[in-house]
């Protein structure tokens, strides 16, 4: 009997602990990314010490360990005070205003894409989702504008003191421009793509974000996630692939 209820504990407490994984891990998607993770991967060598040390009834060792796990939550709360308040912020907001505000959005860069592309323009585009991307950027200008196409066209031109870096876009609005991405160091990329594509490469191999690229040399435009690169077909695909790429994962 006592066995019995002794394995009863054990489950409880493992649903417990699962439950408090699960919570901890989709708040690192919306945190900082790489340390975030490894921060969860501490946590996760922490449960499973727990987990061993009640098992095997190491009593003073189940202290210790619960113990550094009940303080972790105040110096989680603390190292990410700023991305939980904006994430919060971020989920008060309605899904009907993101759906139309990031629907203009896509809408103006789309036939910015276009017109950059048709004259081979060359551009860099970052869209930000649930990881921060601002850790990862050099230089760049504030502007904190609405997207448009005229005003993303502008900063691409050749005689644009900003042309050669990157433009932010944030919860639907024009935060900064020519940023400085952080190259790849993959050495399976191929050569022959340009300081864009392997700007573009580099930082979403880090977070993340959506980056779209118009290449000055032949015109094409490419969408880039997770370190991988798509060639754009026509303009209403692209539409379609931002739109699906860009909803809010929190809100699926």
């Amino acid at each position: 009997m006592n066995s019995f209820l002794q394995n009863i504990g054990i489950l409880r407490d493992l649903l417990d602990l699962s439950l408090a994984i699960l919570i901890v891990s989709r708040l690192a998607r919306l945190l900082k990314g790489v340390l975030a993770l490894r921060i969860l991967a501490i946590l996760s060598g922490l449960v499973a010490l727990h987990l061993l040390a009640r098992f095997f009834s190491l009593q003073t060792v189940r202290i210790i360990v619960d113990l550094i796990l009940g303080s972790s939550v105040v110096g989680l709360a603390v190292i990410f005070q700023t991305d939980i308040r904006r994430a919060f912020a971020t989920l008060a907001r309605s899904r009907t205003e993101k759906d139309v505000e990031m629907s203009d959005v896509i809408d103006e860069l789309v036939f910015a894409v276009a017109g950059l592309a048709q004259k081979k323009i060359g551009a860099l585009i970052v869209i930000e989702r649930a990881i921060s991307v601002d850790s990862y950027l050099a230089v760049g200008t504030d502007i904190d504008a609405k997207v448009t196409s005229e005003l993303i066209s502008s900063i691409f031109l050749p005689y644009s003191p900003i042309h050669d870096g990157a433009v932010i876009i944030q919860h639907g609005k024009l935060t900064k421009a020519g940023c400085f991405l952080p190259l790849t160091q993959n050495l399976e990329v191929s050569k022959s793509l340009g300081t864009r594509h392997r700007a573009a490469i580099g930082l979403t191999e880090l977070v993340d974000a959506v980056v779209v690229v118009v290449s000055e040399e032949t015109g094409t435009a490419s969408v880039i996630v997770g370190g991988k690169k798509t060639d754009v077909v026509d303009m209403p695909s692209l539409g379609k692939t931002l739109r699906r790429l860009v909803e809010p994962r929190w809100l699926k």
